[in-house]
């Protein structure tokens, strides 16, 4: 059976691998990924894929040439690889709708948001620390993963199911990044901590904070909607982002 040859591309990623234990492949900070081809563009079409909300990780799994394990990845160096793969699928120029207005972004134009490496508490360790500005609390945290996503998504289809009005979305994420509470790193304390003494105002400080030090993509631009005066406009990633027209 003839065999054809696919290009590839290296792909950096925005954490550096610097979280990742040694001896992984993804401990590189880098990944082999190979050019889209009509094999994903049936992935994309798949309509079960797109009913189960999995299309995008259906994608990258079938892009990615390096052989790591996907539900490692950290969420912000997968959104990396999702710009990669639209780059290398259907170039670097992507036209989206807003306020009645066409805008076409350069994709090759967005800059990684690096891994502040002076944050870490320990070498190859996924774990930072935040003092809450109004309880003073001490927490410490970790960055979310796939398998991070993936268990979240389970647990809150779980809770639905148990009470359709209920959608503990925020509670849950925050109780999937805290690691530890003052000191204490059991899951009662943490759930409990979540649940009965995490101040709005700590909860909206540290999802700042945790946003600002998330390795990943700026996907932020500014554009001119009135002449001369530019807004921060935020790049949508949505069904429409694979597709040229």
């Amino acid at each position: 059976m003839a065999e054809f040859k696919l290009p590839t591309e290296i792909v950096e990623l925005p954490s550096k691998g610097l979280l990742y234990p040694e001896g992984s492949p993804l401990a590189e900070g880098k990944i082999e990924m190979k050019y889209m081809t009509a094999k994903e563009e049936d992935i994309l079409t798949n309509q079960n894929y797109i009913r189960q909300g999995i299309v995008i990780d259906k994608l990258l799994q079938s892009l990615i040439v390096s052989k790591i394990n996907y539900d490692d990845l950290l969420i912000g160096d997968k959104d990396a690889i999702i710009i990669a793969s639209r780059i290398l699928g259907y170039g670097k120029d992507y036209t989206f709708r807003i306020s009645g207005e066409d805008i076409t972004v350069d994709l090759t134009t967005l800059k990684e948001k690096f891994l502040d490496e002076s944050l870490l508490l320990a070498p190859r360790k996924n774990e930072f620390e935040f003092k809450l500005p109004y309880s003073d609390n001490i927490i410490t945290f970790k960055l979310l993963t796939q398998q991070d996503d993936n268990n979240i998504d389970k647990e809150l289809e779980g809770l639905k199911k148990i009470n359709k009005d209920q959608s503990p979305e925020l509670t849950t994420r925050l109780k999937y990044m805290i690691t530890s509470v003052n000191g204490e790193s059991d899951k009662g304390t943490i759930n409990s901590f979540v649940d009965n003494a995490f101040l709005a105002r700590d909860s909206r400080a540290f999802r700042d904070y945790y946003n600002k030090i998330n390795p990943g993509m700026h996907t932020t631009i500014k554009y001119e909607f009135i002449e001369g005066i530019e807004e921060d406009l935020e790049i949508p990633i949505n069904a429409n982002f694979f597709w040229p027209e």
